[in-house]
């Protein structure tokens, strides 16, 4: 969210980049191990990257390039996962960037023209334990913890300089043969930067996937995120995403999302491969 400095609205954070998702944002859900699959790979290294353009609300466009690359350690009940992103932000030079996607703005003097700045972001842990294997009626259930290390460049608006610690779960229900429901819900407690308040963020998605072939799943979210200043728009936007099972080890994604608010962006598009090892 942007403050009352006289911006408005934010974009969605991903983790799932996209998560989301190791950073990998929501749609990487339809292509997670589950705890048979991290039975038999050990490691997974995944790359993606996520541009997103809007005005949330305001008078001036920013455009993010998001690029985390990520280390997972699977388990057989689970997964560890380090994200080291790359982050380049197109705009007047007072944005902020929390966990990724704007935030706020900082008080220094708008440019007359647009900056660009750019670096390493935020690196996150993030912790998966699934407490329940899907079995007839019951769903899979994932707890998920998430640390965010404040390594982004604050002077650059990158990041905040501060800590964010969050917990989630991820449940998942195949039914129809063909057909897969998701739901994800999560809780961040919000580092406090110096001369700002934001509020703690809980967010929530709503999934529906449909696999074409045993390799071919295409799915849509509903996603929604508290927003982080008090009194502006929560964002609110529609994911659309394909994940590709190419081989035993290589996975594909591709997705793209529209706003529903002033808080979201505009648009986004983002692609992303994964190895397991």
């Amino acid at each position: 969210m942007l403050p009352s400095t006289g911006l408005t609205g934010r974009t969605k954070m991903r983790l799932l980049a996209i998560a989301a998702a190791a950073g990998l944002g929501a749609f990487l859900l339809a292509g997670s191990p589950l705890p048979s699959e991290a039975a038999e790979e050990t490691w997974q290294v995944g790359l993606s990257a996520t541009y997103t353009s809007g005005d949330y609300g305001t008078n001036t466009r920013t455009d993010i390039l998001y690029m985390p690359f990520s280390l997972r350690r699977l388990f057989r009940d689970g997964d560890l996962t380090l994200i080291v992103p790359y982050i380049s932000v197109a705009s007047d030079g007072r944005v902020t960037l929390v966990g990724g996607v704007p935030a706020f703005a900082r008080r220094v003097q708008r440019t007359p023209a647009r900056v660009t700045n750019e670096g390493i972001g935020d690196v996150i842990m993030q912790g998966r334990y699934y407490i329940l294997d899907e079995r007839t009626f019951l769903p899979t259930v994932a707890l998920v913890a998430r640390l965010k290390a404040p390594t982004a460049d604050a002077d650059k608006g990158l990041g905040t300089g501060e800590w964010d610690e969050g917990i989630g779960t991820e449940i998942s229900k195949k039914f129809a043969e063909k057909w897969t429901g998701f739901f994800d819900l999560g809780y961040t407690i919000i580092g406090q930067p110096a001369g700002v308040t934001l509020q703690n963020r809980w967010n929530y998605d709503l999934g529906l996937g449909y696999n074409f072939t045993e390799a071919l799943m295409g799915s849509v979210y509903y996603e929604e995120w508290r927003t982080l200043v008090p009194g502006q728009v929560n964002p609110r936007d529609l994911l659309f995403a394909v994940n590709y099972k190419a081989t035993s080890a290589l996975r594909l994604n591709f997705a793209i999302e529209t706003g529903l608010s002033n808080g979201a962006p505009e648009y986004g598009i983002t692609g992303g491969l994964s190895w397991r090892f």
